[in-house]
């Protein structure tokens, strides 16, 4: 399947009931409970699989030249910039270009290693899609997570496709994908069946 040039995305792992993080998330375990030893051992198991079991999936995820995050995702500090958080990726993170993070509180912008630099958004989700998109030019958007902010931006009518990873784990209660988003008329592209998860792909029909 080929992407359209501009399209905005989202790209989440889910349990099959929905939820793209357990209760309980802590900076040791931030997807919360998932039955395993912490960072989402069990939700994200398929990863360790790696690109020769998910050609496709590995092969687009970082595809986008523009990224959209929530705080939560960014990390577990709250309220002020207390502490010098720079994400939980390391020194040079995997995006390589310009990550958009919603916050309600100022900082200035966190440059990486390999490309990658983090600008702190706080007028709201339609001001970091104008400053993705503006980064972006014709290439695509990731509205990268988690499931709160996809949320909001499914709601406004923001994205174009989206590809989710199912495996076969409940998880109960958490933070879950389409919680208070109105029905979308969505197209299914595409549908694969790998060893520990489903890959689902859906263009949203505006």
């Amino acid at each position: 399947m080929t992407t359209t040039t501009g399209t905005v995305t989202c790209d989440l792992t889910l349990s099959v009931d929905g939820y793209a993080a357990g209760l309980n998330q802590t900076e040791q375990r931030p997807f919360g409970d998932d039955g395993g030893d912490g960072w989402g051992d069990r939700l994200h198991a398929w990863y360790s699989e790696g690109a020769d079991e998910h050609p496709a999936e590995f092969a687009r995820m970082m595809t986008a030249k523009a990224f959209i995050m929530g705080r939560n995702m960014f990390g577990p500090v709250r309220g002020e910039w207390d502490r010098p958080w720079t994400g939980w990726w390391g020194d040079n993170p995997p995006y390589h270009g310009p990550v958009f993070v919603l916050t309600h509180h100022p900082r200035d912008p966190q440059p990486m290693d390999g490309g990658t630099t983090f600008y702190f958004v706080t007028d709201g989700i339609q001001a970091a899609f104008d400053r993705a998109r503006e980064a972006a030019g014709d290439g695509g958007i990731s509205i990268h997570g988690g499931a709160t902010t996809v949320n909001q931006y499914l709601t406004a009518g923001l994205i174009d496709e989206i590809r989710l990873h199912v495996v076969p784990l409940m998880l109960g209660a958490g933070t879950r994908l389409f919680d208070g988003v109105p029905p979308l008329k969505l197209e299914q592209v595409e549908a694969r069946a790998a060893k520990s998860v489903t890959h689902l792909v859906y263009r949203v029909l505006h």
